[in-house]
């Protein structure tokens, strides 16, 4: 063997140390690059999800919102008319009042006269006590402010006067 072929030989069994250093430094540049890709990638779905959020917040609110300017304006008329008869104004103001309960139950809050039902803690809010051989106890003899909503989604409990033993 000649001293060329011991050379040539000795190169290609020994990797040197330079060649094996690139490849490793482009792989580890080339995750990085991957790596700020990425982070900035989820930052802009973070920055995009926000601002989407907050457009569908207002979309909703104005939309909300939009529902009630019938019942404002109409609030309106009815001071309008303050010199009419009274009971011109009072079926004025009860209509006025019927529209409003029919926007929030097409919101789905309803609301509900809950007098005569057995106290219930997730729908009543009990503000008092009152003795009565009429009814038994704990069961809701006034309504001082209405329920709206039922189940899982009340907007409002009932402020109820309960029923107590008598003594």
């Amino acid at each position: 063997m000649s001293q060329q072929d011991a050379d040539r030989a000795s190169t290609t069994s020994a990797p040197d140390r330079t060649e094996e250093a690139v490849p490793a430094q482009a792989q580890v540049a080339e995750m990085e690059d991957r790596w700020r890709r990425t982070a900035a990638e989820l930052d802009n779905y973070r920055k995009r999800t926000a601002r989407e959020s907050a457009s569908q917040r207002e979309d909703e609110r104005a939309r909300v919102l939009a529902r009630w300017l019938p019942v404002v304006d109409n609030l309106e008329l009815a001071l309008g008319h303050a010199d009419a008869e009274p009971d011109a104004i009072i079926d004025g103001i009860r209509a006025v009042r019927d529209q409003a309960l029919a926007v929030l139950a097409e919101f789905g809050y309803p609301r509900y006269d809950d007098q005569g039902e057995t106290f219930d803690p997730n729908r009543h809010e009990a503000v008092g006590t009152i003795a009565s051989s009429d009814e038994k106890p704990g069961t809701v003899v006034h309504v001082v402010r209405p329920r709206y909503g039922d189940g899982g989604h009340v907007l409002r409990p009932a402020a109820v006067i309960v029923a107590g033993e008598e003594r």
